[in-house]
């Protein structure tokens, strides 16, 4: 095993405990906290979101309107905040040059994330808005850690050229062991097993998007505002893909698993 494929293992895991430590806290305490970290998130990865996707445009104005429309729409009843979701949208294509299309959708897909992980936190408490964190942070960690172990077949070369398939499905992994921990702790059905499953999916369906964004813009790292992370939305990626699935899929399946009449 080549020493470089972990020397950045240190710096990594520091920043991501950092990270975490601070998210932790805000979806303890939930409330103003959370809220805030969901608007200041947001708004940072549509600040790297625009600078990787078109430099000249007008990147902190485009953040602050997206952190701006986020803050209202929480405030909101959810019918009344929908547009919002959309509003900053339309101004960021008046303002960039090029890629308006790809800023169009992943900027959606932000606020909506932001919105939606606010919405977990009001509605079902610490417990969930933990679980979903668990899921995704098992699902990129067991992701990382035997992708390179084991290496073998890659799932998507030309897009996330280090992304394996025993990586990915290690990942699953993880989520089972999430989703059996959560159902001996809160005491719901097994369903929440195949749940967390597609929920890491789509955690990793965010990572490989937001990898394909990068590489369309000729960029690494969408920023390097955390080290060995890159920027925020390297490291958010995959709650982003996570978020949506569950605002999309709540009232679907009745949420937590199993309490569907």
């Amino acid at each position: 095993m080549s020493k470089s494929r972990w020397n950045d293992l240190g710096e990594r895991i520091g920043v991501g405990a950092v990270v975490a430590l601070v998210g932790l806290a805000c979806v303890w305490f939930g409330g103003f906290p959370f809220a805030a970290l969901t608007v200041v998130a947001s708004g940072v990865m549509v600040w790297e979101l625009v600078r990787m996707l078109d430099p000249k445009a007008p990147a902190v104005l485009l953040a602050g309107l997206s952190a701006a429309a986020l803050i209202v729409a929480e405030i909101l009843p959810v019918t009344y905040a929908l547009p919002l979701v959309i509003a900053p949208v339309f101004i960021g294509i008046s303002q960039l040059t090029q890629r308006r299309l790809t800023f169009a959708v992943f900027t959606g897909l932000i606020i909506l994330a932001g919105l939606g992980l606010y919405i977990l936190r009001a509605d079902f408490g610490f417990v969930w808005m933990l679980w979903l964190a668990l899921v995704v942070i098992a699902s990129d960690v067991f992701g990382y850690a035997f992708g390179r172990i084991i290496g073998g077949p890659k799932l998507w070369p030309r897009i996330s050229p280090n992304k394996t398939w025993a990586g990915t499905v290690a990942g699953w992994i993880g989520a089972v062991i999430v989703g059996g921990g959560i159902a001996w702790w809160t005491g719901v059905g097994p369903e929440i097993v195949p749940v967390s499953i597609a929920v890491a999916m789509a955690a990793q369906i965010g990572d490989v998007a937001e990898s394909a964004v990068k590489r369309r813009a000729g960029v690494k790292d969408s920023s390097s505002l955390l080290p060995g992370h890159g920027g925020l939305f390297d490291r958010f990626d995959g709650m982003l893909g996570a978020s949506v699935f569950m605002l999309l899929t709540t009232p679907i399946i009745g949420f937590p698993p199993g309490t569907l009449a």
